[in-house]
């Protein structure tokens, strides 16, 4: 008789601890915090232009003259070679000569003006992360990346380029402040580069609870939080803000390992001086997006184990 009550009561606290561990679990998603995000890009692969070089011929009186890869017409091909030799019968050969390497030339290579754009296939992107975990007492920061987010041009590449460098400059402008780094830098082919920058974006987005403010591809977007139990981020310690730097450009990055504020004030320089030109896409994350909220030490190191004390 004991042994299916045991039993019983086994299969009891089982449940209990299931639902219970659910319930906690549901109450710290709900509870999580929220950030922000401003970005945008596009991954449209360079081409590389080929032309063929021109060559003129020209001789005594009358001539034949051939540009940018063309064959003038007319051209009077004599019936009889007889007197007609010397540079007259040369140009004729070079005449030939010229139009059958053309005809070579279109059969391998397919219509000259088809052929004259190509993609850089073999070229590669250089994809960078850098994470700055600063003391809540960077609370302006806070709220200069919100008023950023409000007034940023996404939908260019200028305006992106901007974004990167006024979010850095903010950053480098609070030394005091930081705490924890890290930085990463990798280089993969064009093929594999929006997936890849995809990839990490998602990954550091699904840290939030949600989003309070994005501007992403020239998209505004503001949320309100409707809290229904008391929010234990407001009432614990104020300790730790998270920003994040996802950089996709044309270009070589090294940034160096961080192991001190200097190494994060050059990771910081060298992400921030990427041009226009160069830039593909950029993810600027923070959280918590409010001013009244910060990270525990515990949920720094749960949520962002590659950061590292400087």
């Amino acid at each position: 008789m004991r042994k299916p009550f045991l039993k019983s009561i086994g299969r009891l606290l089982v449940v209990v601890l299931l639902v219970g561990s659910l319930t906690l679990s549901a109450a710290q998603s709900a509870w999580a915090a929220r950030g922000g995000r401003i970005g945008g890009g596009s991954f449209s692969a360079p081409s590389r232009s080929f032309s063929s070089p021109s060559r003129s011929f020209s001789g005594g009186g009358g001539g034949y003259y051939r540009g940018g890869g063309g064959f003038g017409f007319p051209f009077v091909l004599p019936f009889f070679f007889g007197g007609g030799g010397g540079l007259f019968g040369f140009l004729v050969m070079i005449a030939i000569a010229g139009f059958l390497l053309r005809a070579f030339q279109n059969a391998g290579g397919g219509d000259g003006n088809n052929a004259r754009l190509a993609p850089v296939s073999n070229s590669q992107v250089a994809i960078a992360q850098v994470q700055v975990g600063l003391l809540a007492g960077a609370r302006s920061l806070q709220s200069d990346l919100e008023a950023l987010a409000m007034r940023a041009n996404t939908n260019s590449k200028t305006g992106l380029a901007n974004v990167l460098q006024e979010t850095t400059l903010a950053l480098l402008r609070h030394p005091e402040y930081w705490a924890y780094g890290s930085a990463e830098a990798q280089r993969v082919t064009w093929g594999t580069a929006e997936n890849a920058f995809n990839r990490l974006t998602l990954m550091e987005r699904s840290k939030f609870s949600g989003e309070g403010i994005s501007n992403v591809d020239g998209q505004v977007q503001r949320s309100t939080r409707t809290a229904t139990a008391i929010d234990p981020l407001s009432q614990a310690p104020a300790e730790y803000i998270v920003v994040t730097l996802l950089v996709a450009a044309a270009t070589k990055l090294n940034l160096p390992a961080l192991n001190s504020t200097t190494d994060l004030q050059l990771a910081l320089r060298q992400i921030g001086a990427i041009g226009s030109d160069n830039l593909l896409a950029v993810e600027v994350l923070w959280s918590p997006d409010s001013e009244t909220e910060s990270l525990t030490r515990e949920d720094l190191m749960a949520n962002y184990p590659d950061l590292r004390v400087l």
